[in-house]
């Protein structure tokens, strides 16, 4: 059997290359030879190769001797195919062997899978997914932005030339070079991509017949003729000239060379661009967009001169790619000991940049020795200056925590930053800033409160305006994304320059004899999750430095940072969010690709878009007196208590052990070896928590006096989120007291009511009481507010019990400002209302089943009393266990008086979102160790026997629930099982992808170390029925509530309200609580 197949491909290659042969020589001849009446456009523009008028500069040049070398060429072209003539018939009797030698391969191997028959390279469609694809992409985008126009016509011609490389090349490879030569007006240059073309079996497209055109029209002794028969072609191929300026993507000034050279033979032609802003199909936002005569779209509180004065600082801040603040821990005094540290960093990093300069200059050279023809990294190290790239690997140093990180989260990080330079440098040479500021000027009419109300969305207007202002560069142009690979290995390139080339004197802190130089940073391996990883760590010295110079300076990378003005509205899925910044619309997992595919396709976005675009509008500020009081906390000694993390100087000392000491028994050893590791453990901890607070109010002190906006964007549920990772209104208890709405809105009538009413529910009690019961009990706690509010760290402190207690200040002190105000009704109010979901999982599962009795536990049907679910589920689960002690089981003797709302609460809130028993019984004994009075010894049998109480519970009060799911779970089990991912269209339009499939490895190598990544998000390999199946319930129902979220967003836009969302907590003014509540509400339609 494998000696048939040796023999069998021995012959195969030979055939295939006498093949080759001769069809490259035939094509040379008739390509020299070929008559030119009567040409198709394309093999007009192929012509030109050899036409006089078109010839390259160089070749004219050479025409001299070119003439005599054609001719050697012509007569050794002739004789070699007559040559390869005879050679394929003599050779007849070997392909007939080799076709017997296939048959009996095949009948030896009958019984294996038919997967399909090979296609031929035409009939392929080259997945623009790939990989490979992908790669070779990047890499030619990279070369020509450097302007290295020879090594990529090099490396195009030799994936073209080499079969098995050519399969990874589709019509948009090979345009990358068309676009080059039309820019350079080089219409034979194009020409000769063309014949590439067609000999891959390709046909050009939009994109080609773009390039060629622009080409036409930058040559002004171009025949009309050329032009026509070029059109006329188009119109062959199903294109129209039309399709030319909708679809395809311009920059600089290609569309006003290719409407020049149309109109050279149709002098009239206007370009017709029906953007169908307003086309929705979803019946349930049909009305929202059919009829706007009583919508009262909200305008922000600034002049259009403010509006475009934000514009320009934004747009500053995103060309710079970084922004330095103030640390909020400058406040603190310069003792002798910061000072020395931060003169010896500063001496040290401008010694580290000079060297890191030479490696990178060094590198590149040595790199830039390597062939053209095969992939490599010199392109990538030259999209930047030197300096750029010094300074993004500074950064990398000085945001390396004291414990290291893993070698692939800081090349990935290094590789970001580089990404998002060039992609910003892009825009610059594109030409495109100047378009981008001419129309987010004019967009600024529709936003700011001195112009005309206008009855169009922001989304709307943004499309009319890039309409009408149609004239060069579009906006949404660009190059592609970087597959992850390339990411991955560039940062891995600049790490090991980092690792190898920055070192430090041994003696730089205690003078001592023996000097040396030893590395900043080490490479090592270490094991999580019984997997040996790369890892990146300080030495111990460049900490001692970093943490004794206690730097007042802090770098953040500018997306970082909230906006300074609203945010570009989302118009498609490749454009919206920041200014400059690439932003995705919908967050993957690094790499996958198939989510994107499935939004190109889709046409019914408008509804998602606009939902958006009216979360990121929403205008925020500081709120000063409360950031004032965290930051006194902070740089005191910090408070567990109220989530202020402590100062490393407050963390437990690891004890030093002293392994030859002869009085210590093995055991005292060990046990000291344990306190030493839980001491490290415990100071990491403290160190990531303490970083995390830091930058947190650190940028809320920068944007202390400022007002700015969060541009959102989703997960592959559809699931909103603001792009600021570190400081949003996600964030915990902390973050959201420091913010307020930029805009205030007055009382009213039932305001400041709803200010006491959210006051209790942030408190956490009162959670059986009605509205009327929480009010009452808020009046009757008036004192303890108003002191609360007046001496918050040295009155009763009442505010420090609450569940949240920093939010309770915020609103203790907003309450006290209306009251003593005199007239609370006018009272402007900035503090946000917050209506929170009864168990939002649980809602949805009620709704879809119809279930009466799960829908009164969870609020989804009128009541006279709100009810607690939790609360009704903790009642149940003491029911259970008071009835277990008495048949003497001794768990429930022992958990006699434990059993509370907050010990359920997480595992009752997470089980309809896929939680497993073992994930509930974690939740369950965390709370459990969080109370002091409660037996440690008993934790773990403790909640393992609660977690099985509140699944049983939870299964006798929502009967449907439970049914739904495994109904949902076993429908995901046979799709998967069949081979298909579980895929569905949310009501709005939004197509969901579970992106769970096999796991395959790929390799990025490098210098440093292999990295070997685990790519589970392949669509092409089979999908993990193990994770689609449990993944599909919650995904489902996260899908629901963000549709949901979405609709009341865009209904609350419609009657000008202020809208914000934590997921299934709805946030506004406290004057329109009970309007958004008849917004949310109204939107149950969503189940039919």
């Amino acid at each position: 059997m494998e000696k048939l197949s040796v023999e069998k491909t021995s012959k195969v290659k030979k055939l295939q290359h006498i093949k080759q042969k001769l069809k490259k020589s035939s094509t040379e001849t008739f390509s020299a030879s070929e008559n030119r009446s009567g040409m198709k456009p394309s093999d007009e523009i192929r012509a030109t190769v050899s036409s006089p008028t078109t010839v390259s500069a160089v070749t004219a040049e050479k025409s001299a001797t070119s003439s005599k070398v054609l001719k050697k060429k012509r007569k050794i072209l002739k004789k070699s195919v007559e040559k390869d003539g005879k050679d394929i018939e003599a050779k007849n009797e070997e392909l007939s062997e080799t076709e017997e030698l296939n048959k009996r391969l095949n009948q030896k191997k009958h019984h294996w899978a038919h997967l399909g028959t090979p296609e031929t390279t035409e009939n392929v469609k080259v997945s623009p997914c790939g990989d490979v694809y992908l790669n070779n992409l990047s890499y030619l985008e990279a070369c020509v932005f450097i302007g290295d126009i020879e090594r990529s016509q090099t490396f195009l011609l030799n994936q073209h030339r080499t079969m098995g490389r050519r399969k990874h090349l589709n019509t948009d490879i090979y345009n990358i070079m068309m676009k080059v030569w039309a820019k350079k007006g080089k219409l034979n240059q194009v020409g000769r991509i063309f014949i590439l073309l067609k000999e891959a079996g390709l046909k050009p497209n939009l994109g080609s017949y773009s390039a060629a055109l622009e080409c036409m029209g930058r040559n002004p002794y171009c025949s009309p003729n050329v032009i026509s028969r070029c059109l006329n072609q188009m119109k062959e191929d199903g294109l129209s000239v039309d399709d030319l300026f909708s679809q395809c993507v311009f920059q600089q000034d290609e569309r006003d060379l290719l409407l020049k050279a149309i109109r050279n033979v149709m002098p009239d032609y206007q370009p017709s661009l029906n953007l169908q802003t307003t086309q929705c199909h979803s019946p349930l936002v049909q009305d929202f967009y059919t009829q706007r005569e009583n919508h009262s779209y909200p305008k922000l509180d600034f002049t259009q001169e403010d509006l475009q004065g934000r514009f320009k600082r934004q747009l500053s801040v995103e060309e710079a790619c970084t922004i330095t603040i103030d640390s909020v821990e400058a406040v603190k005094p310069i003792t002798n000991t910061m000072a020395k540290m931060r003169v010896l960093l500063a001496e040290q990093q401008a010694q580290w940049r000079k060297v890191l300069l030479q490696a990178l200059v060094e590198s590149k050279m040595t790199l830039a020795k390597t062939s053209g023809s095969k992939l490599n990294l010199y392109p990538y190290l030259c999209l930047l200056e030197d300096m750029e790239y010094i300074d993004i690997m500074i950064q990398s140093v000085s945001n390396l925590p004291p414990c290291g990180q893993s070698l692939r989260v800081v090349a990935k990080d290094i590789g970001n930053r580089v990404y998002t330079k060039y992609c910003i440098h892009q825009k610059h040479q594109n030409q495109t800033v100047e378009k981008l500021e001419s129309i987010y000027y004019a967009y600024t009419d529709l936003l700011a409160k001195d112009t005309k109300v206008c009855k169009v969305l922001p989304r709307e207007q943004w499309c009319q305006l890039e309409v009408e202002q149609g004239i060069g560069p579009l906006l949404q142009g660009g190059k592609s994304s970087w597959p992850f690979s390339i990411t991955l290995e560039l940062g891995t390139h600049l790490l090991d320059l980092m690792v190898k080339s920055l070192k430090i004197n041994s003696d730089i802190l205690k003078p001592s004899p023996s000097q040396k130089l030893i590395p900043i940073l080490y490479h090592m391996y270490t094991f999580r999750s019984n997997l040996q990883i790369g890892f990146i760590k300080p030495h111990p010295i460049l900490s001692q430095m970093q943490q004794g110079a206690m730097e007042t300076k802090l770098t953040f990378d500018s997306y970082v940072m909230p906006m300074l003005c609203p945010p570009v509205p989302w118009t498609t899925i490749k454009f919206g969010a920041y200014l400059l910044t690439p932003t995705k619309l919908m967050r993957t997992i690094d790499g996958a690709t198939h989510h994107k595919l499935l939004l190109e396709k889709c046409q019914n976005l408008q509804a998602v878009f606009d939902s958006l675009n009216q979360l990121g509008n929403c205008a925020w500020k500081i709120n000063k007196p409360i950031l004032d009081i965290i930051i006194s906390i902070f740089n005191d000694r910090g408070s567990d208590k109220l989530d202020i993390p402590p100062p490393l100087s407050e963390a437990p000392k690891v004890p030093y052990i002293n392994f030859h000491d002869s009085t210590l028994s093995s055991s005292d050893k060990a046990n000291m070896k344990r306190q030493a590791i839980q001491a490290k453990k415990k100071i990491n901890e403290m160190h990531s928590l303490r970083m995390d607070a830091l930058y947190k109010l650190s940028i809320a002190q920068h944007m202390r006096d400022e007002i700015f906006w969060f541009p959102h964007n989703m997960d592959f549920r559809g699931r909103t989120y603001p792009c600021p990772p570190y400081f949003n209104h996600l964030g915990s208890d902390v973050t959201r007291a420091m913010l307020l709405f930029a805009e205030g809105k007055p009382l009213g009538p039932k305001g400041l009511d709803w200010l006491k009413i959210h006051l209790v529910n942030l408190t956490g009690l009162k959670k059986k009481s009605s509205l009327q019961g929480r009010l009452d009990y808020a009046n009757e706690i008036m004192e303890d507010i108003l002191d609360s509010a007046d001496n918050p760290l040295n009155g009763k402190k009442w505010w420090m019990d609450a569940d949240e207690p920093w939010q309770a200040l915020a609103c203790c002190m907003e309450i006290a400002h209306a009251v003593r105000s005199p007239d609370p009704v006018q009272f402007i109010s900035h503090y946000p209302i917050h209506q929170d979901g009864s168990c939002n999982g649980l809602q949805h599962y009620a709704a879809l089943g119809r279930d009466v009795i799960g829908a009164m536990s969870v609020n989804l049907v009128p009541c006279n009393v709100p009810q607690d679910v939790y609360s009704g589920v903790a009642q149940q689960v003491e029911e259970f266990r008071a009835r277990d002690a008495e048949k003497d089981i001794k768990i429930a003797q022992v958990l006699n008086g434990f059993i509370n709302r907050k010990v359920v609460k997480q595992t009752v809130m997470t089980v309809v979102y896929g939680v497993t028993r073992y994930g509930g019984r974690l939740q369950i004994e965390k709370r459990l160790k969080e109370m002091d009075e409660f037996p440690k010894d008993h934790v773990w049998e403790a909640s393992h026997y609660l977690v099985r109480l509140v699944f049983n519970g939870l299964k006798e009060m929502f009967t449907g629930t439970r049914e739904i799911q495994d109904w949902l779970t076993e429908s995901a089990r046979l799709i998967s099982k069949f081979g298909h991912s579980v895929e569905w269209v949310t009501p709005l339009g939004l197509p969901i992808f579970q992106p769970y499939h096999r796991t395959r490895n790929q390799v990025v190598k490098s210098k440093m170390q292999h990295i070997i990544l685990k790519i589970n998000h392949d669509s092409k390999e089979r999908p993990d029925t193990v994770k689609q199946k449990n993944a599909f319930p919650p995904n489902f129902i996260h899908s629901l509530d963000s549709t949901h979220m979405m609709l009341t967003s865009l209904h609350c836009h419609s009657t000008g309200l202020t809208f914000v969302s934590v997921h299934d907590c709805f946030w506004t003014h406290a004057l329109t609580v009970d309007t958004m509540n008849k917004a949310a509400g109204s939107r149950q339609s969503l189940f039919g």
